[in-house]
């Protein structure tokens, strides 16, 4: 099988040497050259998007957002304009379930398949081939393909029909923001007491408040760390999806919209680039206390 992959970002290129890895005859193209010599150092062919489409069985996108993906796959001379009747298109992006419902609609009727295939994980498990994989789509392609996402994720789940894998993918991103917002509040709350924040880590790790977001990112905010698994720029991206969805069909998302509002205000601070466990940075600014 020849397998493209357009974006080769913090999560697309360990997830290229993966399928590398597995031994799959890769295509990849990027707008940094230096991303594409290194994957190509690694075993891949580097392509044109034109070429990509002909040459391709599998196209894959790991793309910033909606209006990349579209331009990509239906834009002029895109993609989508050189793929066979029979090929696969799996955009592995965090996009708005409805734009993957349109770009599904437009390939149908080109006669190409598609899945809406999120990941979660951050840069670590796309590194190690640990990600979680929410898919949409339909039964007999998500079972035709499920063995090529194995090889860049340990969790593969279809969600339902197109786009179900993006809404899977908001609804976890609302629950990271919320509760890297919630561990940011009250061990500012903690600090300001006067009780260490590593011992009451230690504490409630293990009972109901315990999380993986918790035992993933308490550790960076303590050590004041914020080198980027998941930027918050990228993390402002996924709640303005979130929020877009929610407002077509009017779902209520209160705490959402708040907890945007923090990671807008840290984007004008100038920390967009700031791991998302930077949200501990707006506590400290309005509390003038740091957790750390």
């Amino acid at each position: 099988m020849y397998v493209g992959l357009i974006g080769l970002g913090i999560m697309g290129k360990p997830m290229a040497k993966n399928l590398l890895k597995a031994g799959y005859s890769l295509y990849v193209n990027d707008l940094n050259n230096e991303a594409v010599e290194e994957i190509v150092a690694a075993g891949a062919k580097a392509a044109s998007k034109k070429e990509i489409g002909e040459k391709c069985d599998l196209v894959l996108t790991m793309l910033p957002n909606s209006p990349q993906v579209k331009d990509v796959m239906l834009g002029d001379d895109g993609v989508a304009t050189h793929m066979k009747p029979g090929s696969t298109f799996i955009d592995m992006s965090s996009i708005n379930p409805v734009a993957s419902q349109e770009i599904a609609a437009v390939l149908s009727e080109k006669g190409i398949d598609m899945l809406d295939a999120p990941v979660s994980g951050g840069e670590p498990k796309a590194i190690d081939g640990t990600l979680s994989f929410m898919v949409g789509g339909k039964q007999e392609v998500f079972d035709r393909f499920k063995p090529v996402l194995e090889t860049m994720g340990s969790s593969v789940v279809r969600c339902g029909e197109i786009g179900a894998g993006n809404t899977t993918k908001l609804a976890n991103q609302i629950i990271v923001a919320l509760n890297l917002a919630a561990c940011s509040e009250a061990f500012t709350l903690t600090k300001m007491a006067n009780v260490d924040p590593r011992l009451v880590f230690d504490a409630i790790r293990g009972g109901l408040a315990g999380s993986t977001v918790m035992d993933a990112k308490m550790p960076m905010i303590l050590e004041r760390n914020f080198k980027p698994g998941f930027k918050i720029d990228l993390h402002i991206k996924d709640l303005d999806n979130a929020i877009d969805c929610a407002h077509e069909i009017g779902a209520p998302v209160p705490l959402t919209v708040q907890v945007q509002e923090m990671m807008q205000n840290l984007h004008f601070d100038g920390r967009g680039q700031d791991d998302h466990s930077g949200i501990s940075n707006y506590y400290a600014k309005i509390s003038g206390t740091t957790i750390g």
